[in-house]
Order: structure tokens, then C-alpha cells, then sequence
């Protein structure tokens, strides 16, 4: 039987993009179900005091998180989808993070670009807030995402980059789980020293 793991992202962010086309290959080695859900950046961000430049940035982002939580609620079954048609354009091939994109990554699943009007419309902001402190309310508000609940315990990250492959991309879910599962465990962290890869 397949081990359920819920995976909180926001489409835009490149690093949580990473670990999910990591967790994507992991699950098929070993036998894990994964639930898609979308997070909101923006939302997490709302009321802080943020730079300009990122404050511009999460409003610039803040439709990738809303189009997203509408597949979810009206296409759950094409959410990993999306993301994927998503994912690939924006971070893969460096597609600006803009409306036009969302509406191809729709189209390219199958799903009418209605759905990214009603999305800016707010229809889903509800519903994405909710999925964002479902999260939060699991590991902290002091993260972003990725965030993974699996077997009992929740977590953010790992962060990587390159992500591993094949059996070491296996191994580096048992020994993230092992330590996850750790009574008293909280953080293990080194500063980054390359930017995202995506291979």
C-alpha cells in the first residue's frame, strides 16, 4: 500500500520546484502517494515589512498561488499537472512569471483560462489562505515552502540544488524522513552556495 505525503507549494518559487520534481521521482522508488496543495507566498508574506524590490515581487507572484488553488478545487485531479506545465515553463525555460503564462500552463492541461480570470478575481483567495496556515500550522510561520507532512511528522524543505537522482535521491528521502521522525529534532542548515539547477 502506498505511503501517503502532502506537499504544500507555491508554484513560483524555484527551490520548492526542485524538491518536488525530486519527491516526484522518489515516489515512484518508493511507493509514495502524493497529494498535491497549493501555498501562497504572498499570503505568508502579508503585513510584514519587506524590501521593495521583494514586496514587488510577491505581488508580482501572487496569481501563480490563487490559479493554482482554483485547479484544486475544480480540477484536483489536473493540479500535479498544471504545476508540472507550470513548473517546466517558469523555472525550466525561464518564462516570465506573468499572467499569460499561467493561461498557456492552463491550456496546456486542458483547463479554460476562465479559470485564471476568476482566480485574479479572488474567487479562490479563501480557500488558498486556509491551504497556506494548514501548512504553517504544521511546521511554524518562520518558513516558506516546500513543506511535506508524511508518517506522522512535518517539515520544511529539504532544500537542494542540483536535487539527486536515482537511488540517491531515494536515499536522501529515508535519511530525511529518519531524522524528521527524530523525537526533538528542528533544523539542519547550511548557507546556500549556488542558485537553483534544475536538471
Amino acid at each position: 500500500m502506498s505511503e501517503k505525503v502532502d506537499f504544500w507549494f507555491d508554484p513560483s518559487c524555484p527551490w520548492t520546484w526542485i524538491t518536488s520534481r525530486w519527491l516526484v521521482e522518489v515516489s515512484e522508488l518508493r511507493d509514495l502517494e502524493v497529494a498535491w496543495h497549493p501555498f501562497s507566498l504572498y499570503e505568508l508574506n502579508k503585513g510584514r515589512e519587506l524590501d521593495e524590490g521583494y514586496r514587488a515581487h510577491m505581488d508580482e507572484i501572487r496569481n501563480f498561488g490563487r490559479t493554482a488553488m482554483g485547479v484544486a478545487l475544480s480540477a484536483p485531479d489536473k493540479l500535479a499537472d498544471f504545476y508540472t506545465a507550470l513548473g517546466t515553463r517558469v523555472h525550466n525555460h525561464r518564462e516570465p512569471k506573468d499572467d499569460d503564462v499561467l493561461a498557456d500552463a492552463l491550456q496546456a492541461v486542458g483547463l479554460d483560462a476562465t479559470l485564471l480570470e476568476r482566480a485574479v478575481g479572488e474567487e479562490f483567495d479563501h480557500e488558498l489562505a486556509a491551504s497556506t496556515r494548514q501548512a504553517l500550522e504544521l511546521v511554524g510561520d518562520d518558513v516558506g515552502v516546500p513543506i511535506i507532512s508524511v508518517a506522522g511528522t512535518a517539515f520544511f524543505g529539504p532544500v537542494m540544488s542540483p536535487a539527486p537522482h536515482g537511488e540517491d535521491a531515494a536515499n536522501a528521502w529515508d535519511g530525511t524522513l529518519a531524522l524528521a521522525q527524530a523525537t526533538g529534532f528542528f533544523e539542519l542548515k547550511r548557507s546556500r552556495n549556488v542558485g537553483p539547477i534544475f536538471d
